[in-house]
Order: structure tokens, then C-alpha cells, then sequence
């Protein structure tokens, strides 16, 4: 099976994207209210079949120069284990508004294994934080 990503809200299976996230270690607590104002605030991509079955999810809140925080990205079973999430996280890195921040953060408990290729690292101590950092600092 074939799979595309889209950043078009319109494509977004909204009601399916929240039964995902809620049933996550970090979404418990959503409501659907909640979910469709995470959606309208961050840029959003879909993970799609090519039957046009939403497969996959993952939002990005950024100012699109100095940070962004990479958010909620599941693939929705049956559809794990394909390589998907590490297509989808590839994919986000490369997007235009992405693609030049400076720094990309994230939260994992567990998944670091699919973010460290992508050239994410722990932050210090932190047990889930990870960032990519592209920032050229000047120091004297």
C-alpha cells in the first residue's frame, strides 16, 4: 500500500485524530474542543493511503524562524511498524515553514529511537526533552 503526506487541514479526519490522541499517554485528557483548537493553531500534516484513508497525524506550533514544537505524531494502528512516522517527521523537517528554524523541540517518553536518526538529541537530563538546534550563536 501507498502512502502520501498532505498539510492540507481540509484532508484532516479530525474525529479520528482525536480518538488517536486520546488514547495516547500524552492526549488523555482532550476533548474534542480541545483537539480542533490544537489543529487550528499549529501547522498540520496528514499521513493518507492512497484510498485516502487518514493514517497518521502530527502538528507543529512555530514562529517559523527561531523555534518550533513538534507535537502529537501517531500513526494510527494498523498502519505502525511501516516506517511511517519516520516518513512523516522527515517530511515536517523538510517543509519550507520548518525547514529554516532555528530550533526543533519535542516531547517523547518513548520514541526516541525514531527521532535520534533524524538528528534530534536529549536535552541534557531531561527524560523527553529532544531538539534538533540549527542555530549559529556568535559568542566573543
Amino acid at each position: 500500500m501507498e502512502y502520501y503526506i498532505s498539510s492540507d487541514k481540509d484532508k484532516l479526519d479530525v474525529p479520528k485524530i482525536h480518538q488517536e490522541v486520546k488514547s495516547t499517554y500524552w492526549g488523555g485528557y482532550r476533548t474534542p474542543e480541545i483537539t480542533q483548537k490544537t489543529i487550528d493553531a499549529c501547522l498540520c500534516f496528514g499521513v493518507y493511503s492512497h484510498e485516502g484513508e487518514q493514517v497518521g497525524f502530527a502538528r507543529v506550533l512555530t514562529d517559523k524562524v527561531v523555534f518550533a514544537y513538534l507535537m502529537d505524531v501517531i500513526i494510527f494502528e494498523p498502519h505502525k511498524g511501516k516506517g511511517l512516522g519516520k516518513k512523516l517527521v522527515a517530511t515536517i523537517l523538510e517543509h519550507p515553514d520548518i525547514k529554516a528554524v532555528h530550533t526543533v523541540g519535542l516531547k517523547t517518553m518513548d520514541a526516541h529511537g525514531l527521532y535520534e536518526p533524524l538528528g534530534f538529541k536529549k536535552i541534557g537530563d531531561s527524560a523527553m526533552w529532544m531538539a534538533m538546534d540549527n542555530a549559529k550563536y556568535d559568542y566573543e
